[in-house]
């Protein structure tokens, strides 16, 4: 077993981080509380169409810029039960704190008793003196101290200091969670209600162009085949609309429960697909303001420090415990008697308690702290590389999400013209019913492909923002 070379109540992980860190190619930047951040020592190099270096927007509603979006922000930081529930569990720690920190202040109580009581002969040694049976009254106040001259108590309030400070985190990361589930749920539910329009042109031309051939079939224009591919591609298009009619009732009743409401009991804010607009240039924040603002890491931070505290009060319960004791009573044999002068007692006490021999228990439990902090400095490493890594995933398929976008983008505008040109080659008597209802339906289905291409974008601008952090609580009013 091997010694941990600190004092218990100086214990700084901050050392330890500065060398593991620096080893690791970190280097150290400062937090507003003052404390030390550590970052991968390598910078994000400009890119087109986003602005490096920019804070992210504090309300997703300004990214979005649509008031039926932040309506339902708020109403869900309102009425959300996790949030509530989040919140008074940090209420909870924050009063631990003030108790935790009561405990290294002396302790008074003002103390009574009154009982009955009869000596053994024993008592005087050989002689027949025997005393009665006799009543007895007490009444005063006392008062306790342990002195914290090792750091333990000191260390005690640290760890629930750091306790809270993580509680607070916790809150942060639901709040950012609460939030992007919310504009999550809303742009599915309005890509799924465009979604349902889109296919459901798709059918209505479909309907229209088997009429079509029905009637060619009955002129000798078409063939038995004919009727039965369209009628295939009816079916076909008909069969895409039950699940996405189940995929919007399940996202109604999704956001619903984010909200705070039984699914029966409310109906969200009309969510019109065409509305929602994400910038041009999208902010993304530097890695030091990112590892400031993450939530996760921020709470990663509390619990080292949750773990170093810890490992402070393991090593402070090897040294001696001194304990101060005053009391100061009446006493008396009846209750008439009890604030005569001649009851007046009192008493001073100090006493020291220090571990000779506990097999081992405390040192024990001291290498277990010193462990689990090296537990909790890995843990802390591991959420920052994973940060790290999901801003580079939502970077990226946004990248490919803007390709996506465009190119179907050019194919609907494209479709659009060829039914514009179609339309006005059947003015003309070039162009049949028959591919005028085809050029429809082949627009919709390009206008389907573009529905879903920009709902996984505006997904993927919220998966950005929730690995850049979001709006953490302390950083907003709700």
């Amino acid at each position: 077993m091997h010694e941990i070379p600190c004092p218990p109540a100086h214990f700084d992980p901050d050392r330890r981080l500065i060398r593991l860190h620096r080893r690791a190619g970190f280097h150290p930047a400062q937090t507003h509380s003052g404390r030390s951040l550590y970052f991968p020592a390598e910078r994000v190099e400009p890119q087109p169409d986003r602005i490096l270096g920019k804070q992210v927007e504090s309300e997703w509603e300004t990214v979005f810029s649509y008031p039926p979006l932040s309506a339902l922000i708020h109403r869900a930081l309102e009425d959300n039960y996790d949030l509530t529930a989040a919140r008074e569990t940090l209420a909870q720690a924050e009063e631990a704190v003030k108790a935790q920190q009561g405990s290294l202040m002396p302790q008074g109580a003002m103390n009574a008793l009154a009982g009955r009581q009869k000596y053994g002969v024993a008592l005087f040694g050989p002689s027949n003196f025997v005393i009665p049976p006799f009543s007895y009254y007490e009444v005063g106040p006392s008062l306790s101290w342990s002195p914290d001259f090792f750091g333990g108590g000191k260390r005690s309030v640290e760890r629930q200091q750091a306790l809270a400070t993580y509680q607070h985190r916790q809150l942060d990361a639901l709040y950012v969670e609460l939030t992007a589930n919310v504009v999550a749920q809303s742009v599915l539910i309005a890509a799924m209600k465009a979604e349902i329009g889109t296919v459901q042109r798709m059918v209505n031309a479909d309907e229209k162009t088997l009429r079509l051939i029905q009637s060619s079939y009955r002129s000798g224009m078409a063939t038995q085949a004919d009727i039965l591919d369209a009628r295939n591609r009816l079916a076909v298009d008909s069969g895409l609309l039950p699940p996405l009619k189940q995929q919007y009732s399940s996202n109604l009743h999704t956001l619903s429960v984010l909200v705070g409401k039984a699914p029966a009991d409310w109906q969200p804010p009309a969510l019109v697909f065409d509305d929602l607009k994400i910038p041009a240039s999208l902010p993304v924040a530097l890695p030091s303001a990112l590892l400031r603002k993450r939530p996760d890491i921020l709470a990663a931070e509390a619990s080292l420090q949750v773990a170093s505290a810890s490992l402070g009060v393991a090593t402070a319960n090897q040294y001696p415990a001194l304990t101060l004791t005053a009391n100061m009573f009446q006493e008396a044999l009846t209750p008439s008697n009890l604030f005569l002068g001649a009851g007046n007692a009192w008493a001073l006490a100090g006493g020291v308690s220090m571990p000779l021999f506990d097999g081992g228990m405390l040192e024990a439990a001291k290498q277990g702290a010193f462990h689990a902090y090296q537990a909790s400095l890995a843990e802390y490493h591991q959420t920052v590389v994973q940060a790290f890594s999901q801003v580079a995933d939502a970077l990226t398929a946004l990248a490919n999400d803007a390709d996506a976008v465009r190119a179907m983008k050019s194919v609907v505008d494209t479709g659009q013209s060829a039914l514009d040109l179609s339309i006005k080659s059947r003015a003309a008597g070039n162009t049949s019913d028959l591919e005028i209802e085809t050029a429809h339906r082949t627009l919709a289905q390009t206008q389907l492909k573009l529905e879903e291409a920009l709902a996984q974008q505006y997904l993927d601008v919220t998966r950005l923002f929730v690995a850049l952090g979001g709006s953490p609580l302390s950083q907003n009013p709700h």
